[in-house]
């Protein structure tokens, strides 16, 4: 049985932060899907890509806000008129990595966003990007019988204990989303996306604090760019859609992925299979996507080239 599409009230939506790679992608599909979109740029972000698609679309298609994630009046200009938000934080441009200071600045943006929606009677559904990160640290995490899913949580103790703060900074922003939601009753999806892998990506991301505990724990996942764009439209689109979604199409548990892997991470280094498992052996997968795989199933993509994809630093 096929799902159930999305009737929205309005043909409009927003994308905040519509910056970054993924934000200017998802831009893009929504366009080229039909939709009217509102692309709301924080501070100091760029807008060059934007303004090619407004080229290519025109400004009654693409409207382009400038959005202060702490300034309330600016977010809820960017939303006027949208059936639907995409959300993913972007650090400040003064503040470039994240520390033990990170959190409580996404956890701000996150409340105020949200806070946001619940002012737009015309809000129907929030799609907040968030990161595995949230899902894989935990005291107990060898001990589980278990795979992790979209059912566990990062425990905030052990991430600043290990000063994990991407993971300690995602984790509170959307437990904290989740908690706004619930009580103002906003239908909200996250997704929860493994490592993103591009052009930019490189060895000081900090969702690579760990990495190799996560080699050896089996849940060192990754997500292609086509493959998180598809998923983002999908639970957007799918009435049915609902709570987390795990999100990763790529298991790095192999020497041979790894190696791959620590090359685009480090271009110019050395790598050897021994850096990671002495035996060469496969380690065990101990992460599921299964939900977000059932949802997939008859969601029709049209992903494009890899060289086609619209990349920001």
């Amino acid at each position: 049985m096929a799902p159930a599409s999305y009737i929205p009230i309005s043909n409009t939506v927003c994308v905040m932060d519509a910056s970054g790679s993924l934000g200017l992608n998802l831009v893009r599909r929504l366009l080229q899907r039909g939709y009217i979109v509102h692309a709301a740029v924080q501070p100091h972000g760029e807008v060059k890509g934007l303004k090619g698609l407004c080229d290519d679309h025109g400004k009654d298609r693409l409207k382009i806000f400038d959005c202060d994630l702490f300034d309330y009046q600016t977010i809820l200009e960017a939303l006027k008129g949208c059936s639907a938000l995409f959300y993913k934080f972007q650090l400040p441009h003064d503040q470039p990595e994240y520390d033990e200071y990170t959190a409580d600045i996404e956890v701000r943006a996150a409340q105020n966003v949200l806070e946001a929606c619940a002012q737009m009677d015309m809000i129907d559904k929030v799609i907040f990007t968030s990161s595995a990160t949230t899902i894989l640290w935990r005291e107990d995490r060898k001990a589980m019988s278990s795979e992790l899913d979209e059912r566990h949580w990062s425990d905030v103790g052990f991430c600043r204990k290990f000063k994990l703060w991407h993971a300690l900074s995602k984790t509170l922003a959307e437990k904290s989303a989740w908690a706004l939601a619930m009580d103002r009753e906003i239908s909200m999806v996250t997704i929860n996306a493994g490592l993103l892998v591009g052009s930019d990506l490189s060895i000081r991301h900090p969702y690579l604090k760990g990495a190799a505990e996560m080699y050896q724990d089996g849940v060192l996942v990754t997500v292609d760019l086509n493959f998180l764009l598809d998923a983002h439209i999908h639970v957007f689109e799918d009435i049915s859609t609902y709570g987390r979604y795990l999100c990763f199409n790529n298991v790095i548990n192999r020497p041979e992925n790894a190696i791959k892997l620590a090359k685009i991470l480090m271009p110019s280094a050395s790598v050897q299979a021994q850096s990671f498992q002495e035996d060469g052996k496969m380690i065990q997968q101990r992460i599921s996507n299964k939900k977000l795989k059932e949802v997939l199933v008859e969601f029709e993509s049209h992903p494009v080239d890899q060289d086609q994809l619209i990349i920001s630093n």
